[in-house]
């Protein structure tokens, strides 16, 4: 291949256009044929040659380039020769490098076939040589193709306007160059050379940041070269993009990978950004291609590494890179290498490789006592000598330490730490002339090799041991600090001094007033010495709400010091304040919740004592949170000090506790709150718990509109529960409210069979004055269960309702068809004081008086009934029936008669049941004499009212003052053996279960 010409060169590197590089190529020519003048056809050739591209081939090549200095890298010129042989081009000889100084390459030139020009005097070739030649070779073709520039994608045609782009640029004329590489980029927009250029020229002009984004988009177009990335990453630190310098020295250091510099630019500023694992591992590379010779970078490399792992709590692998230092340079590992190391074994609790490294660079002996060991053991009869030195040195690691040699040069620091990794190894006596030697020195210079000291004591449990050096802290200037009395406090109260520890916990809360476990410790520690009140102080809130909205941390130490509170409260019998502090922790969990759910927590004052309180708002008077998602993840986080379960429980209790002090109210807000939170509303069986918990609230609240709402829901989920019927008909009855009407009629549609549905249309029915509907419930009731004395009551008593209608066809049919379902559910019933009565109820609303008198006599004869779980009196039915007794003979004018049922049956002194509290008007509110027609009858049998058992409990109260005396109306009466089979009313809530009463009259069911 021929030598190509310096203008060719410099037209392909851009530096001059091709008109000018025509015309020196013509000059050129034109002086080599004055120089050669009229030279033999090979020069002509040889001119010819130079008019064809660099990249044409030849077929027949003349001459073969190699680089200069060959012999001085071990090839002889006869290694030369025999090469040029092997190749079949004919001996070449070297050229002396002075004939072209500017050609860095030596040209081998033709000198003839035969070899006698030569002179002969090359050396003999070997086979060594030419295997030498072969590597040399092998080498430098690998080191070309790694070096080898990178092609350029800038076709041939658009290099010359490249070059002329350039020469502007030198020339000063920046906007033509800038137009120029502007239409490069726009014919080759893959060449990174325009963008080079205008990176180039806008840094010139001052403008960074475009001079920063060409300079990028050059670099990726070109990524192979290191500098420029290194130029960039400069550039985008001045600008103050370290992220963008990050990148820039990644892009350098995947090409040039073996560059220390690169690697440490980067990890430092990763180490800027905060990303300390990249950092960290980029420094891992660094001591990986660090030098055997450079020790000491090495080591300093390492201490700093170890630093920042132990900074960033990541002990493993600060052990690491400290065991690989103390390995790799034992010749260069200083005392404070060795305190490094022996402090990072401490930290992880590794004693006695801590132990180790410092026997080992200290010069550190340990004296044992081997004799025990030796005397337990038996030789062998003939053993060896490595066997008996391994066992020696076993028995003398094993033996006891009876005294431990320090030399003089030893820093204090590293004697502290091999006290504290003998101290957790059990080795107490050596270190005694040691302890005496450190509390020689000033507490106030040595004060935290003191504490370190001291708390190795107190974890190996030496309390005695760790209070003098504690003491002689805490009596200090320079460290009278929290810690240290914390420390003292917790030595003072391991060894049983309860009230100095007291003292020393006051004074740490002092001190640290935010510190919580000193205060959940002082309260226990006044607990415990009888002074509750203390001990409640102790605990007093730490934050104020503006700092728990904004710090999570904060709120979670507020959670577990209230959580202690309430705990505290709750042994000393403060129901109140315990409601106080579980309603506050609740209404952190709750906060979104309590917003949807309109409720607000208060405080208010009530007797002189403030509390805090549940109350109802308007949605106006609350702060709507804007994007509830982010807030319930907020409240989350803060509360996650405690499970989900715990919380479940800190509730239960909260809603039991406000039962107990019969604030039904503010529970029912409390259900209502849960239910909107997420985490119980998701959870199905605590969401069934919460409506129940919500029916009894509202229930024990009297908001029976509400009770509504959940018990329609739970029968809507379970419609054959028997006793989800029996609440639901005690909230109808308290609620007065038409509303079940439709929703039984429409649950009938869904649930023909159900037999509760059944009795209950027809009780509504019967009320509402339409007996044929009612009728034909009550049949389906009978068909299914035809033994069941009620549906033969129910029956009954529906016929003689239909024949004491003013306009009635057949009423002597529907009487005898009345009395024949009657007596069935005598029969069924068996004679006792409620059949009878209802018997005789019958007969006076029928006017058969004389009747009715014998019956209702005869039901007198009779005792109440015994039901399991109920009292007699409250099943009792003489008032009833002596009530009824003393209408007929009042009507009759036997006033003697009625007078004596009266005062023997109903007053307090009579053995029957005490009379309600509203008797009289009980009395007037019934007619002053007994039905004469089926109207008055009719009129009368449908008087409203049920007939409870006395109410126990929370609600005896509001029974008594709010209801009528209903046990004195002439009503019919059936009491359920079986209470939780039938559909009777809610009687008494106890431990969130619901009981129906024991009797229920069907004149208003």
């Amino acid at each position: 291949m021929s030598e190509s010409s310096p203008e060719l060169n410099d037209y392909l590197e851009g530096k001059i256009s091709f008109e000018e590089f025509e015309r020196r190529r013509e000059e050129r020519r034109a002086k080599r044929k004055e120089e050669a003048g009229h030279g033999s056809d090979e020069n002509d050739a040889a001119n010819q040659d130079d008019a064809i591209p660099s990249t044409s081939k030849q077929i027949r090549r003349t001459a073969w380039k190699h680089q200069t200095g060959s012999t001085e890298e071990g090839v002889s010129p006869s290694v030369q020769k025999a090469f040029a042989s092997m190749l079949g081009e004919g001996l070449e000889e070297i050229v002396d490098e002075d004939m072209d100084e500017d050609d860095d390459e030596g040209e081998w030139r033709e000198i003839g076939e035969d070899d006698e020009d030569e002179g002969g005097g090359g050396s003999e070739v070997t086979p060594g040589d030419v295997f030498a030649l072969e590597m040399e070779l092998n080498r430098e073709n690998k080191k070309m193709m790694k070096e080898r520039r990178p092609r350029s994608k800038l076709p041939r045609a658009l290099r010359g306007l490249m070059g002329e782009a350039n020469i502007r640029y030198a020339r000063g004329d920046k906007d033509d160059a800038i137009l120029m590489c502007m239409e490069i980029i726009r014919q080759a927009p893959l060449a990174y050379e325009p963008f080079s250029t205008l990176a180039m020229i806008y840094e010139d002009q001052g403008d960074m940041e475009k001079a920063l984004q060409f300079g990028l988009i050059a670099a990726h177009l070109n990524p192979s070269d290191c500098e420029e990335w290194v130029k960039l990453a400069d550039m985008s630190l001045e600008q103050d993009n370290v992220k963008q310098a990050i990148i820039c020295y990644t892009k350098a250091i995947k090409y040039d990978q073996s560059n220390v510099r690169y690697l440490w630019e980067r990890s430092s500023l990763y180490e800027q950004v905060g990303e300390h694992k990249q950092a960290m591992d980029g420094y891992r590379r660094i001591l990986s291609l660090l030098p055997p010779t450079d020790g000491e970078h090495f080591m300093q490399l390492s201490r700093d590494m170890a630093k920042s792992y132990y900074e960033s709590n990541e002990l493993s692998s600060a052990i690491g890179v400290m065991e690989e230092a103390l390995d790799r340079h034992p010749e260069l590992v200083s005392h404070e290498c060795v305190n490094m190391a022996a402090e990072l074994y401490i930290a992880n609790h590794q004693y006695s490789k801590a132990l180790e490294a410092l026997i080992r660079f200290c010069n550190i002996t340990l004296e044992r006592d081997s004799s025990k060991q030796e005397s337990k053991e038996q030789p062998d009869p003939e053993p060896e000598e490595e066997q008996m030195v391994e066992k020696k040195v076993e028995a003398e690691a094993k033996g006891e330490i009876l005294e431990v040699v320090v030399p003089d040069d030893i820093p204090v620091d590293i004697r502290v730490k091999l006290m504290v990794c003998l101290i957790h190894q059990s080795v107490f006596k050596p270190l005694d002339p040691m302890l005496t030697s450190l509390m020689e020195q000033s507490p106030e210079e040595l004060g935290d090799l003191y504490l370190d000291v001291a708390e190795a004591f107190m974890d190996e449990g030496e309390y005695n041991s760790a209070l003098p050096l504690l003491s002689a802290l805490v009596c200090s200037e320079r460290y009278n600090l929290a810690v240290v009395w914390l420390r003292h406090a917790e030595c003072l109260k391991a060894l049983g001094h309860l009230e100095v520890a007291v003292k020393s916990y006051s004074k740490v809360v002092e001190m640290a007033p935010l510190h919580l476990e000193a205060r959940l410790a002082l309260s226990t520690l006044q607990q415990q010495l009888g002074r509750p009140n203390c001990a409640l102080q102790a605990l007093e809130p730490m934050y104020d709400p503006d700092t728990l909205a904004q710090d999570s941390s904060a709120a979670q130490q507020e959670l577990k010091l209230l959580l202690h509170r309430s705990t505290l409260l709750r042994s000393q019998g403060r129901t109140e304040d315990y409601i106080d502090a579980l309603l506050t922790m609740l209404s952190m969990l709750l906060k979104v919740a309590m917003v949807r759910a309109q409720v607000c927590l208060i405080a208010s004052t009530t007797s002189g004592t403030r509390h805090l309180r549940l109350i109802k708002v308007s949605r106006n008077k609350l702060s709507e949170i804007e994007d509830q998602e982010a807030a319930y993840l907020d409240v989350t986080g803060k509360t996650s000090v405690l499970s989900r379960e715990d919380w479940w429980r800190l509730l239960l209790q909260c809603l039991d506790a406000l039962c107990e002090e019969k604030r039904f109210a503010e529970a029912e807000l409390l259900v209502d709150s849960s239910l909107e939170f997420y985490s119980f509303y998701d959870d199905r069986a605590k969401r069934k718990e919460l409506e129940y918990l919500g029916l009894s609230a509202a229930f024990l609240d009297r908001n029976f509109r509400k009770a509504y709402d959940y018990i329609r829901l739970m029968l809507m989920c379970s419609v054959e529960r028997a006793q989800l019927w029996n609440v639901f008909n005690q909230v109808t009855l308290q609620s007065q409210d038409v509303r079940h009407h439709r929703f039984c009629l429409r649950l009938m549609l869904k649930n023909p069979e159900n037999h509760a549905l059944c009795l209950l249309n027809g009780h509504t029915s019967l009320v509402s004055g339409t007996f044929k509907h009612a009728l034909g419930q009550y049949m389906q009731a009978f068909r299914n269960q035809p033994c069941n004395p009620l549906h033969s009551l129910c029956v009954g008593l529906t016929f003689f309702h239909m024949a004491s209608q003013k306009f009635v066809m057949k009423r002597h049919p529907l009487v005898l068809q009345g009395f024949s379902f009657l007596w069935r559910y005598v029969e069924l019933r068996g004679h006792c004081q409620e059949s009878l009565y209802n018997l005789g109820r019958a007969l006076h609303q029928l006017g058969l008086t004389h009747l009715a008198i014998h019956y209702y006599q005869k039901a007198l004869s009779f005792p109440p009934l015994k039901l399991e779980g109920i009292e007699d009196d409250q099943v009792d039915l003489r008032r009833e029936i002596a009530f009824n007794l003393s209408l007929l003979y009042q009507a009759s004018g036997n006033k003697e008669m009625a007078r004596y049922y009266i005062y023997t049956y109903c007053t307090p002194c009579s053995g029957a049941r005490d009379p309600a509290p509203s008797l009289s008007v009980a009395v007037r509110a019934q007619p002053s004499s007994p039905p004469r027609s089926p109207r008055q009858a009719a009129s009368a049998a449908l008087q409203p009212g049920f007939v409870f058992g006395e109410p126990r409990g929370e609600w005896a109260s509001a029974h008594r003052s709010l209801d009528p005396p209903p046990s004195l109306r002439p009503v019919y009466i059936f009491q359920f053996e079986d209470l939780f089979s039938q559909f009777g009313c809610l009687e008494h809530v106890d431990d969130r279960r619901m009981r129906p009463s024991s009797s229920v009259t069907l004149a208003n069911c």
